[in-house]
């Protein structure tokens, strides 16, 4: 209204602000700043496919994460916790040393601001551990064990690594992506998360998305791989967990088939990290092994601490050795006979006894591994060779193919005798390196015509025998299966 209002000494009857004028200017961008690095490693193709790829990348540039924090949240699935009615597990937090309680603060500082965490008020706990890793800093874990003996398992299995090796015959150009903290990009199911919490002795934490260590874990991030790339034949790409490899037999066929790739990941949400990827290679790491058009071969990166291991001085310690060396073992002919002693000594009730010839089967697995030869890949428009032998303590196989003018190793298999076997006569060892080593290669022979050779004539004596029974009547019907 219009009467006059009277106002105390002092007070404040508006407030005011300098006005700005605010002008949009268009970003600065440039179209190779989020690349990866691994653009500098593309030598082998010419200037017109370089042009390619880095119009491809720069298309799909928002697929690899900037930074730690930059991390993907897929939108296709959520981890599962099914501990049924068991009752919640609580584990009282260990004191912490004073120089590690600092660290472990920060570290899940970062997490909670990385919405990797959040607080939690539910009734579970579990410890966390705290592990050095190589290049001296930490990595923060949680000790699940007690969750997973309470939890129902998935059975999803994860694809054979030899089978996806061979799948690769016939490529000439390689691609390897990682995701950027694969299972971070997992969320886990809301109900479940409390399922996941820990305690540092400050505080009680839950992940909001799939940490390391449960059970489950492979199995959910297997399917939800599987399911994001289902369509794309092995012609195309192959997954393994978070490791993806794209193939193709030309430039443009595999510029297609990376493309393919790239569209499903990015409808799924989910980041790579460019710093692990490799572009249009025609030999790349993957999964341990070192892959070209040529065929497979060790990885030396990984051999080397093979050939750096100390001589164990504890079961432990050798177990873990022969672990390693094992997962090579399709490269080393006899393997099973080389590593006898060894594996003599694991089984041993006694003390720890390290004699010369353990000393020289140690060293003879470290030969073997860093001189093993590329293996080919199977072709099916080929026959398969199969070689057998047998000795005293073991069996062995060499399976191989020719091609064009050379045979051709795809791989080798050995098998230690055990206490009754090595008493069979030398006709029985030869006939049961036949029998074992076709097993082994069932998936590579059956329903197909193979050469096999044997330094014994065993094969002809099993098949001439007159009524077999028992152990022999078994062979004859395996072999004619």
């Amino acid at each position: 209204n219009n009467k006059p209002k009277i106002l105390d000494e002092g007070a404040v009857i508006a407030t005011y602000e300098p006005v700005v004028d605010i002008v949009v200017r268009p970003q600065k961008f440039s179209g190779g700043q989020h690349l990866p690095s691994s653009l500098d490693n593309l030598e082998i193709l010419d200037e017109g496919q370089r042009t390619a790829v880095r119009k491809l990348l720069k298309e799909f540039q928002n697929l690899f994460s900037t930074c730690d924090a930059d991390v993907g949240r897929c939108n296709m699935t959520q981890h599962r916790i099914n501990t049924g009615d068991h009752p919640p597990i609580k584990q009282y937090p260990r004191r912490l040393p004073l120089a590690r309680k600092e660290e472990a603060d920060n570290l899940v500082k970062e997490m909670v601001d990385n919405r990797i965490i959040e607080e939690s008020s539910g009734p579970w706990a579990s410890l966390i551990v705290l592990v050095k890793k190589k290049d001296g800093s930490t990595r923060f874990c949680v000790d699940y064990r007690k969750l997973n003996e309470i939890t129902k398992k998935d059975s999803y299995p994860l694809p054979r690594i030899d089978d996806t090796l061979d799948a690769l015959n016939g490529s000439q150009w390689f691609t390897t992506l990682d995701l950027k903290s694969g299972y971070w990009q997992v969320e886990i199911l809301p109900e479940d998360r409390e399922k996941t919490a820990f305690t540092t002795g400050q505080g009680l934490w839950q992940f909001k998305v799939m940490p390391f260590g449960l059970c489950n874990a492979p199995a959910t991030f297997e399917r939800l791989m599987e399911t994001v790339l289902r369509g794309l034949s092995s012609e195309a790409c192959l997954v393994y967990l978070d490791d993806i490899i794209i193939v193709g037999r030309t430039f443009e066929e595999h510029l297609n088939n990376l493309r393919k790739v790239f569209q499903r990941l990015q409808k799924a949400n989910l980041k790579l990290n460019p710093k692990k990827c490799r572009f249009f290679q025609r030999e790349v790491a993957y999964l341990g092994h070192v892959i070209s058009a040529e065929g497979v071969k060790t990885d030396p990166e990984k051999i080397k601490a093979v050939v750096d291991w100390p001589r164990p001085d504890k079961i432990h310690d050798l177990r873990s050795f022969l672990g390693l060396c094992t997962y090579y073992r399709r490269f080393v002919k006899n393997f099973s006979t080389v590593a006898r002693p060894l594996h003599k000594l694991t089984e041993a009730k006694s003390n720890f006894n390290w004699t010369d010839e353990c000393e020289n089967s140690f060293n003879s697995l470290k030969q073997a591994l860093t001189s093993s030869p590329i293996l080919t890949y199977p072709r099916t428009d080929k026959d398969f060779i199969l070689d057998t032998d047998a000795s005293n303590e073991g069996i062995g196989a060499v399976l191989s193919q020719n091609t064009g003018n050379e045979e051709r190793v795809i791989a080798y298999f050995s098998k230690s005798l055990g206490k009754p076997e090595r008493n069979y006569c030398v006709t029985r060892k030869e006939l049961i390196a036949i029998v074992k080593s076709i097993e082994h290669f069932h998936h590579y022979l059956y329903g197909r015509k193979f050469l096999l050779r044997t330094d014994h004539a065993s094969l002809r004596w099993l098949l001439n025998f007159k009524e077999p029974e028992g152990q022999i009547a078994r062979w004859i019907q395996r072999l004619q299966e």
